[in-house]
This record gives C-alpha cells, sequence and structure tokens, in this order.
C-alpha cells in the first residue's frame, strides 16, 4: 500500500475523480511505460478508499500471458460479464481495463457494456488501434481521452527522492541534470542505472514500438526506409521542415520513397505517440499556418537511445522539454509566426494565453530571444527560459527564468 501511493500522480487521479460515474468512458492515453497502468491502479485504491467495493473493481491488464493467442472480443465480453454478476448489485461496477487494444475488436465488447450495464468504465491504451477509426464507428460522443506523459521534472524529483536513497540531498541543479540526460520514464526515475542501460532499456520501447505498435499494424515493407524516416526527425528536432524537406533530403540520396508514404510514416508515429506535431500560428492574422510545422517527441530519451547523448543537441532537447511541460499543463501548442519573426511557443488555454522563446544561453545580441516578445503589445505573460542563471531575471515584462525553475513554477 505504501509504495503504490508513492507512485501516486495526483493530476491524473483528480482527472478520473472529476468524470467519475459520469455516463462516458474514460481514456488514458500515452506513449507505453509513461506510467498509465500504475495509474489505473493507485486510482482503484482511490476507489477503495470512496468505499467501493473490492467485487465491484474489476481490473484486467490485456497484455498478460491469459489474455493472449485466441483471447479475442467475445472472451473478453464473457470474461467481465462473469464478473459484473458476480459484484455487489447495490453498487456500480467499475471496469478499469489495461492495454485494450491488444484485443481484437475490444471497442465493439466495450460498447455492448456501455449500454446494457451498469457500469463505469476506465481503459487504456499505448497505440495508434486505440485512436482509429473503430473507437469513432463504436464510441462517438461516449469516451474522453485523458493525455498521459511522462513524468515532469517536479514529478521526476518526487520519484528520485523517493526510490534512490543516495539522491535524497541532491540540489535541484543536478537533478535536472540528470533529468536532461535521461529523460522522464517512470521506470528510469525509479533507479539509479547509468545512462548507457537507460537508454537501453528505452530502445527496448522504441523498437517495440515501431516493430509491433507500427509496422506490423500497417503491413510496412520496407522497415528500413522507415527507420531512415524516423531517424531524419530525431536528427532535425525542434527545426521548421515539411514532407517535402524529407522527400528531397532522400532524393538527394538517391533514395526513392513516395510523399504519400513519408506522410503516412509521419501520422502513425503520431498515433503510437512516439512524436507530437507542433503547428505553426500567424500571431498578426490569428490563423493557424499548415507549413513548416515541428516535431517533438513523447520523451526526450528516444532521442538519446537511437543516435547517442550530444551536447550540441541540447537546445532542441531544452524546446522538447518545455514543449511537453506546457502540453501537460493543459496548454494548446503553437509555434509564434509575427511578421518575419519567430516565437519558439504560443500556449493557450481558454482564456490564457503565454509567449515563451526557449536558449540555452541568452547571447549578448538577444534579440531573437526579447525582441521577437518586445514586439507582441498584448498583456499575456511572456518568458526566456534559459539554463543561465547568471541573466535570469525580469526585463521590459519579460521574465527571464532558469528552466529548472520555470518547470517547477506553479502558475504560468
Amino acid at each position: 500500500m505504501k509504495e503504490e501511493k508513492e507512485l501516486f500522480r495526483s493530476q491524473f487521479n483528480e482527472s478520473l475523480k472529476r468524470f467519475k460515474d459520469e455516463n462516458i468512458i474514460k481514456i488514458l492515453c500515452g506513449v507505453r511505460r509513461c506510467g498509465k497502468s500504475t495509474i489505473l491502479k493507485t486510482y482503484r485504491l482511490e476507489l477503495l478508499s470512496m468505499g467501493i467495493k473490492e467485487e465491484n473493481m474489476v481490473m484486467r491488464k490485456y497484455t498478460a500471458m491469459e489474455y493472449q493467442d485466441d483471447f479475442d472480443n467475445k472472451a473478453m465480453y464473457d470474461d467481465l460479464i462473469s464478473a459484473i454478476n458476480a459484484a455487489d448489485k447495490t453498487q456500480k461496477v467499475y471496469l478499469l481495463l489495461d492495454e485494450v487494444q491488444e484485443i481484437n475488436g475490444w471497442e465493439k465488447c466495450i460498447n455492448s457494456l456501455y449500454e446494457s450495464h451498469n457500469v463505469d468504465i476506465y481503459l487504456t491504451g499505448s497505440n495508434s488501434k486505440l485512436l482509429s477509426s473503430e473507437i469513432s464507428t463504436y464510441l462517438t460522443g461516449r469516451f474522453v481521452l485523458i493525455p498521459v506523459y511522462t513524468l515532469s521534472f517536479e514529478e521526476f524529483i518526487e520519484f528520485k527522492n523517493t526510490y534512490v536513497s543516495s539522491l535524497a540531498n541532491v540540489s535541484k541543479d543536478e537533478l535536472f541534470g540528470l533529468y536532461l540526460h535521461s529523460g522522464g520514464f517512470p521506470f528510469i526515475a525509479k533507479t539509479n542505472h547509468t545512462q548507457e542501460e537507460n537508454y537501453q532499456v528505452v530502445d527496448g520501447i522504441y523498437s517495440t514500438v515501431v516493430t509491433r505498435d507500427i509496422s506490423k499494424r500497417h503491413n510496412i515493407s520496407n522497415l528500413e526506409m522507415f527507420n531512415r524516416v524516423v531517424r531524419f526527425i530525431l536528427e532535425n528536432l525542434g527545426k521548421n521542415f515539411s514532407v517535402k524537406t524529407i522527400f528531397d533530403f532522400f532524393k538527394s540520396q538517391h533514395r526513392s520513397i513516395a510523399i504519400e508514404t513519408i506522410y503516412n510514416y509521419i501520422a502513425w508515429l503520431e498515433e503510437a505517440f512516439i512524436i507530437y506535431c507542433c503547428p505553426r500560428y500567424d500571431i498578426q492574422g490569428k490563423e493557424v499556418l499548415k507549413t513548416q510545422e515541428k516535431y517533438y517527441l513523447s520523451d526526450i530519451s528516444f532521442k538519446y537511445s537511437q543516435l547517442g547523448f550530444s551536447p550540441k543537441a541540447i537546445a532542441s532537447v531544452l524546446e522538447n522539454i518545455v514543449y511537453l511541460e506546457l502540453r501537460r499543463r493543459g496548454f494548446t501548442v503553437y509555434l509564434g509566426k509575427s511578421g518575419d519573426k519567430e516565437i519558439d511557443f504560443v500556449a493557450t488555454k481558454k482564456d490564457e494565453k503565454i509567449y515563451v522563446q526557449v536558449c540555452r544561453t541568452l547571447p549578448e545580441d538577444s534579440d531573437r530571444e526579447l525582441g521577437n516578445l518586445k514586439i507582441i503589445k498584448d498583456n499575456y505573460p511572456k518568458y526566456v527560459v534559459t539554463m543561465d542563471s547568471s541573466v535570469c531575471g525580469n526585463e521590459e515584462g519579460i521574465k527571464i527564468v532558469h528552466i529548472k525553475d520555470f518547470l517547477t513554477q506553479k502558475n504560468l
């Protein structure tokens, strides 16, 4: 009990509690090994504390051996109906179903239970099957997606302090160095392995997603070319490029690939939560642009596991970390364009908006970082996020903050 409470990620528990007993299916979605299963387990403890009886909570993990081979959606339905019938009829039954995409036709089973039984349904999933067209066909308007990301820096600190006793008194600066070098997968934060060992484990996740979740599902015949496209994205992390850019690059290498194939590869990587697309937004024209977007990784350790850690890539990695933090906080994130000036991020949430520039150090000629923000005349918060502690402060209303402080700041 104590250990599971220590693994608790409160923001997700609060999200699930807000939708408890509402007539809507709750779906936790995110890249493999980002912590969805643990969130489901700890939410079960929360339900117990609310007085829900043990027999009225049905928990299944569909990656377990007993659900492999010929276990189909009919077997899934029969198993869950049996558990529902054995529950206390005076209470609702709570279905906590982990990695449902492993069962072919799972959405038909869930839809049938949703329509015919007094159940509250919680699902997790981590690949393209979960967000494919089938879910729209069977569950239209009946579900809410709750995105799950790898650990924030604040969560990373909590995990290290809890599970790695040798780091209990380490400074925030040192912990940020670890976070920068190792990423935010929970299993990494719980251990004290070497960087190389961490990257080996992440490579295993990457290989599982690419080999099983993407290539097999979509019958990719040229896996070598697919891996080359992924490598191009990794090498150009934080840079503006288009599908045409990738096409022209391979053409220059005398490699033939159709533009439509590149579009498909990128879409499948997004669906599998390996990458996120960040579109451009014209601040003056107030419209989303359809060219020269950027792509960010669901965790920076994917880059390290495939290309190794490089100090030269830190600027783009910092951008990736800030992008994910803004997404975790519920912002919709864009690349900003104001005339011929670029803003790293324009982040919006209901009536909130913030502007963020990210740089490793603030150069003496800081026109891009500060000047680009100064031309924006509205009163929304403006930040320059850096690793340079010596320049932190406030200039004409622009907050210059160290990235470790930006990531742990309660309100942006």
